[in-house]
C-alpha cells in the first residue's frame, strides 16, 4: 500500500511539473509582429535566422527558443537633397528627389541573404547612381520647361534599377504608376535573383526643387523674357490689325446704314410727293365735279360769273386773306 502511495506521488509530481512547463512554455512560444512588420524566425540560443518562411503581422507559435527578426513592411522614405547631376549640355545642377519604396515579401529572403539589415545604404547608393545616369539625358532647360517628362524618366530608371525589369502580377498592375511600365518583362519569364534588381518596389517618386547656376539661370530667364517680349509685340501687332479691321468693318456698316437711310428718305419723299399729287388730283377732281353740280343746280351759265365765284372760293381758302365790306364788316361763314 505504501508503494502505491509513493507511485501516485511520483506520477502526480511528474504531471504537475508537466502542467507547469506547459503553462510556462506555451505562452512564451508565441511571438508577435506588428501590423507594419515582416519577419524571419530566429533562434535565441544560437542566433540562427530561418528564412524559409516570411511572417506577417500578428501572433505566431514559433517555440520558446525563437523570436522574430523584424523588417519594415510599410513605406521606406528616402530623401536625396541637393544631389549634383550633369545635364546633356554639360552643366551641373542640383536636384531634390524623394521616393518611397517597399520591401517585397516574397523576395525578402534574397534581400536578407545579400544585405541583411543594411539594405538602405545599398539602395541609396544605387539610387544616386541611377539618377545621375538618367539626369544626363536631358538639357538644363528641360528641368524647368518639361519637368513631367524628366520626372517620368527618373522614376522609370529608379524603378528598373531597384526593382528590376519585371512586371508585377496582372492583378497588381494598376496599384501604382510604375507597376507594369511599357516594355517590362512578364512575371512568368522573370527570375527573382537575376531580374529582381534590389528586390524592392519603388511605388512613389517626386522631383523636388531644381537649383541651376545663377549665371545660367539669368541667361535662361533673359531668353524667357525675350520670348515673352516677342509674344507681347506679336500680340500688339495682331491687336492693331484687329483694331484696323474692326474700324473698317464699323465704317462699312455705318456707310451701309447711311446708304439705307438715304435710300429710305428718297423713297419716302417720292411716296410723299406721289401721295400729295394724288391728293391734289383727287381734291381738284372732286371740286370740279362739285362746282359743275353747283352751277347746274343754281343754273349759272355765265362763264364770267363762274370765274368770279371760283376766284372768290380760292381766295376764301387762303388763311392769310380776310374778306370785308367797306373795310369794316367781315364776311363770316362759308360763301353760299
Amino acid at each position: 500500500m505504501a508503494e502505491n502511495s509513493c507511485a501516485f506521488v511520483v506520477i502526480g509530481g511528474i504531471l504537475g511539473i508537466g502542467i507547469l512547463l506547459v503553462v510556462i512554455l506555451v505562452p512564451i512560444s508565441f511571438q508577435g509582429l506588428e501590423y507594419y512588420e515582416l519577419g524571419f524566425k530566429r533562434q535565441k540560443s544560437t542566433g540562427k535566422v530561418y528564412t524559409d518562411e516570411v511572417y506577417g503581422g500578428g501572433k505566431h507559435f514559433v517555440g520558446p527558443d525563437y523570436e522574430f527578426k523584424a523588417f519594415k513592411a510599410t513605406a521606406h522614405f528616402m530623401d536625396l537633397s541637393d544631389l549634383e547631376v550633369f545635364t546633356s549640355d554639360k552643366l551641373t545642377i542640383e536636384i531634390d528627389v524623394y521616393f518611397q519604396f517597399f520591401l517585397r515579401k516574397r523576395d525578402l529572403p534574397i534581400l536578407h541573404e545579400k544585405y541583411d539589415i543594411n539594405y538602405e545604404s545599398v539602395i541609396r547608393k544605387n539610387a544616386i547612381a541611377e539618377l545621375k545616369a538618367q539626369a544626363i539625358k536631358f538639357k538644363t532647360r528641360q528641368y524647368i520647361t518639361d519637368r513631367a517628362t524628366v520626372e517620368e524618366a527618373l522614376f522609370r530608371g529608379l524603378r528598373d534599377r531597384l526593382g528590376g525589369p519585371c512586371c508585377q502580377k496582372d492583378s497588381d498592375c494598376t496599384k501604382w504608376k510604375m507597376a507594369c511600365p511599357k516594355g517590362c518583362v512578364p512575371e512568368t519569364k522573370c527570375k527573382a535573383r537575376e531580374d529582381g534588381g534590389l528586390w524592392v518596389d519603388v511605388k512613389y517618386f517626386q522631383l523636388g526643387p531644381v537649383a541651376i547656376d545663377k549665371d545660367v539661370e539669368e541667361r535662361y530667364l533673359r531668353s524667357l523674357t525675350l520670348v515673352e517680349e516677342n509674344e507681347q509685340e506679336k500680340l500688339k501687332q495682331e491687336a492693331q490689325v484687329l483694331r484696323k479691321a474692326t474700324t473698317a468693318k464699323v465704317q462699312n456698316i455705318e456707310n451701309e446704314a447711311k446708304e439705307i437711310r438715304q435710300k429710305a428718305e428718297a423713297q419716302s419723299q417720292v411716296i410723299s410727293t406721289v401721295s400729295q399729287a394724288n391728293y391734289t388730283v383727287t381734291v381738284e377732281k372732286a371740286r370740279t365735279e362739285g362746282l359743275k353740280a353747283l352751277y347746274k343746280r343754281l343754273k349759272i351759265d355765265n362763264q364770267a360769273v363762274k370765274n368770279s365765284f371760283d376766284y372768290l372760293r380760292t381766295l376764301r381758302s387762303l388763311d392769310h386773306v380776310h374778306f370785308t365790306v367797306d373795310f369794316q364788316q367781315r364776311i363770316v361763314g362759308a360763301l353760299g
